[in-house]
């Protein structure tokens, strides 16, 4: 894979949110319409050209924890608020910044994780469960050893103690289990085919307003 090779070749740990997108694309993960822009100016043609609101984010190898590095805006409506949000972001980076992230704004309120570790005995593990801030707190993840198939993550959608999620649920459509097996399917193929990836976190997994997972934000962690 180009984007591994490239990030291997300059010694790197991580690929950046725009790589990792790239690479989960490849695998059949739905990710966010974005763009990487390196001006106000090409930040602004391409919100405009895509529609607002959009969103906006720093991008660089080293901002890998952007909302605890102050350097993500959301919901903005026009120019002005896209200007105003590039100028803070490259204040709040400094040097580390590569670049900014124009990406839809993706509506949507349920909230899921999904990845791949790496373990010692049994190799590639796609990871799937509640996602957000609940991640951590209530820690409803399950695991299956890779490669798996349609059905082994459909049983590992059941698998979950917040399951109900995943139904019609106060006026919202259920969700897209076949996408979501889809994208689950080729996590798991990505790391049998790909030994220098140890991590991929997907967090939020967003469930969009037709019930259609996107993958909102992610990250790639190298071997």
């Amino acid at each position: 894979m180009e984007v591994i090779d490239k990030a291997v070749r300059e010694k790197r740990k991580n690929l950046t949110e725009f790589e990792s997108k790239q690479l989960l694309s490849q695998y059949g993960v739905p990710v966010t319409r974005e763009s990487l822009v390196k001006n106000a100016k090409q930040a602004v043609a391409f919100a405009e050209e895509m529609g607002y609101p959009v969103v906006l984010k720093g991008s660089g190898p080293e901002l890998m924890h952007k909302t605890e590095l102050e350097v993500v805006r959301l919901n903005l409506k026009n120019a002005r608020e896209v200007r105003q949000a590039f100028k803070e972001i490259k204040a709040r980076a400094g040097k580390k910044l590569k670049g900014c992230l124009v990406q839809e704004m993706v509506k949507g309120r349920r909230e899921l994780v999904a990845g791949l570790v790496r373990d010692p005995q049994f190799g590639p593990c796609v990871m799937f469960g509640l996602g957000g801030i609940y991640t951590e707190i209530l820690r409803d993840v399950c695991f299956r050893v890779a490669p798996i198939t349609e059905e082994d993550a459909l049983d590992m959608m059941n698998e979950i103690r917040g399951k109900k999620i995943l139904d019609a649920f106060r006026g919202m459509p259920p969700a897209d289990k076949k996408l979501l097996a889809q994208a689950l399917v080729g996590l798991g193929k990505l790391g049998v085919e790909n030994s220098s990836v140890k991590e991929v976190d997907i967090n939020p997994l967003l469930l969009s307003l037709e019930g259609k997972p996107v993958a909102v934000d992610a990250l790639v962690i190298l071997a």
